[in-house]
């Protein structure tokens, strides 16, 4: 039997203190073997393709999907496997790394929303505009290149300035017809070390490491408590983060997917309908493929 995933249960509630001790890495799995779980994926897959079709052809909404995990989470993983059946004409992902000198020249919601998906296509950020305050928390250093004067930097305001920044573009967005789903995948510490040494003794997978991921792997601690910080100052009712259990891969992608349904089901939409005008021109056309002249 098909167990039913409530994506409310992953859902950080706006004004809701988060401690990421107290939200798990690891569920029971919503899948009993690996036969049944690509069974379940494939009948998701298979839905969110059938709804995307409807949703491009209304043209009503934008979706933008974010994906934020520490390294080895699996985003990689989970956007290739959930969005696979997707029509690649209505989706776009975007991974962002280290600005460009250029991106530093400009505010630092810019780089990103030049990016932002157009009613009818779904935008994938593969890290994102969150990053300005994660990375960049842990590493304060970073602020002194980015341009900005003395006061504008002060790390006593500007986390708070930032968030208010971010929590106010995703309101206009969601004015605007974009619906906004933030992930963020949660990885034990553990697991990230047996996935790092998987990175490492399997040859096929060595490209994937590097010895910055040790490097920041040192800042754990920071990092969980900037996520901490993000997540409970940046959920509200029109743009919510999801703090999924990543530990088990599988069952990670099980639930995005579902979350990405769910959004998609609460939106009002139609196949544009036919006017009359319209109606007459098509019967006009009809009539001329299936006469006998343009038969031949």
């Amino acid at each position: 039997m098909k167990m039913k995933i409530n994506t409310k249960d992953f859902r950080v509630r706006p004004g809701e203190k988060v401690a990421l001790k107290e939200w798990p890495t690891m569920v029971k799995p919503f899948y009993k073997s690996e036969k049944q779980y690509r069974r379940l994926l494939e009948e998701h897959v298979a839905e969110l393709s059938s709804r995307q079709r409807l949703y491009y052809a209304s043209k009503r909404y934008a979706m933008l999907l974010i994906f934020q995990a520490m390294d080895a989470a699996g985003k990689d993983g989970a956007i290739r496997h959930v969005m696979s059946g997707v029509n690649p004409q209505g989706c776009q992902v975007f991974n962002f790394k280290q600005p460009s000198a250029d991106e530093l020249e400009h505010d630092f919601l810019w780089r990103t929303t030049c990016k932002l998906p157009e009613r009818g296509e779904i935008g994938i950020f593969n890290r994102s505009y969150y990053e300005e305050v994660l990375v960049v928390r842990v590493h304060p250093e970073i602020l002194r290149s980015q341009g900005l004067s003395e006061e504008l930097r002060d790390e006593k305001t500007i986390w708070k300035e930032r968030y208010r920044s971010i929590v106010d573009l995703e309101s206009h967005l969601y004015r605007n017809g974009t619906r906004t789903i933030k992930i963020f995948l949660h990885l034990s510490i553990d697991e990230q070390r047996k996935r790092f040494l998987e990175r490492i003794d399997e040859p096929e997978k060595n490209w994937k490491f590097s010895m910055a991921d040790i490097h920041e792997r040192g800042y754990w601690k920071q990092y969980m408590e900037a996520y901490e910080a993000c997540l409970t100052a940046t959920s509200t009712h029109h743009a919510p983060w999801y703090a999924v259990p990543a530990d088990d891969k599988e069952n990670a992608r099980l639930i995005v997917s579902q979350i990405v349904l769910d959004t998609l089901s609460e939106l009002k939409m139609a196949y544009p309908k036919t006017t009359e005008k319209r109606r007459q021109e098509l019967k006009a056309i009809r009539k001329l493929l299936t006469s006998r002249s343009v038969a031949r």
